[in-house]
């Protein structure tokens, strides 16, 4: 199989459904995103020790998000249903429910950093943030999204803001904390 078909040359691009469109259309972006997200779950879990607790969680994600693109570029199920379950959100909290039962309650914001893997799990929060972002301006604007879609991307900031902390806490590298000129601390 060629890797390059040079059907994109002039700006176009196929949507699941067979459809060509802008390289600019939403969807496009919407699904673009959920890649550069993936993506950045990969190089997280390329710096996570062996035997971490988190790396088969974040390579389900991983999955999802690759199934999740697919669904943001027109795929759809026969039954017409997500392809985000609600047991895949529920995952996602359990996950978050149990690595915080190892960490220090947080008393003070922390700045993204610590670990090579808690650093760029911070950054694929960030990433998921503007994906959801995206996403609620695409829905508003007409696009059919799942409402599990929403769910499940709202949660995952939450997993991956925790997932970052247990990194810190797997190797025993403390969260570097905010220290506000402001107030002095």
């Amino acid at each position: 199989m060629k890797i390059y078909t040079k059907k994109g040359d002039s700006g176009s691009t196929s949507l699941a459904s067979g459809l060509r469109v802008s390289k600019a259309d939403p969807r496009v972006e919407l699904y673009g995103t959920s890649d550069e997200l993936n993506s950045q779950i990969g190089v997280a879990i390329s710096f996570l020790p062996k035997n971490s607790q988190l790396q088969s969680h974040l390579e389900k994600v991983q999955n999802l998000l690759f199934e999740l693109g697919s669904e943001l570029a027109g795929y759809r199920k026969k039954d017409g249903s997500s392809c985000i379950l609600d047991e895949d959100i529920k995952e996602l909290e359990s996950c978050i429910d149990r690595w915080q039962e190892s960490l220090t309650p947080l008393k003070h914001f922390i700045l993204p950093g610590g670990t090579k893997s808690a650093s760029f799990l911070h950054v694929a929060r960030t990433t998921t943030r503007r994906l959801e972002r995206e996403v609620v301006l695409q829905k508003e604007s007409g696009l059919e999204i799942f409402p599990e879609n929403l769910r499940f991307l709202n949660r995952l900031s939450d997993f991956l803001f925790v997932a970052a902390r247990y990194s810190n806490f797997e190797e025993k590298v403390e969260e570097p904390q905010w220290k506000s000129r402001a107030k002095g601390n």
